[in-house]
């Protein structure tokens, strides 16, 4: 079931963790198609902390946006972990933010493999360090239900996961 209300309580305690912080947020996402930065800026007052968002739905978008490798695209496959780490890393230098969240999956119905059914789902979140480097963990999630659950899933997972980080 898709609950609004919680992505909006989720945005709401994600932007005064950003804010309290004085930090930004980039959105690189593939698979929700800008759900994460939708929510993100439904808040008012997110312009202090949401930098951009990338929608990077093709491998071709993700390589010319983001700077993710072409070699690593073929030798993965775009809902892999190497792929979302070159997505977060990417979309945090593109945006110059403080975090980055990167989403990439097979949301089906169709898609799918025995290796990667659908409801797989890898998602990247790219930090800056105070010395300027940058950690980035990565996670891996497979949902049940159709292409719309799964695309919700995924955001809220993003948002919960990112509240976490910020707290």
């Amino acid at each position: 079931m898709i609950d609004e209300k919680r992505l909006e309580t989720l945005s709401i305690q994600v932007g005064l963790k950003l804010k309290e912080q004085g930090k930004t947020v980039t959105t690189a996402e593939s698979c929700t198609g800008g759900w994460v930065a939708k929510v993100l800026t439904d808040i008012s007052g997110s312009s202090d902390y949401f930098q951009r968002g990338f929608v990077t739905y093709s491998n071709e978008a993700k390589h010319q946006m983001i700077g993710v490798k072409d070699e690593s695209l073929q030798q993965y496959g775009a809902v892999s972990q190497q792929v979302v780490t070159e997505m977060a890393t990417g979309a945090l230098q593109e945006a110059c933010a403080d975090f980055a969240v990167s989403v990439s999956g097979i949301a089906g119905p169709g898609g799918g493999s025995v290796e990667k059914p659908v409801g797989t789902v890898w998602f990247g979140f790219a930090q800056k360090q105070a010395d300027q480097t940058v950690l980035v963990t990565t996670q891996h999630q497979v949902f049940q239900g159709n292409r719309n659950e799964v695309r919700f899933q995924s955001t809220l997972y993003i948002l919960e996961t990112l509240l976490k980080q910020l707290s």
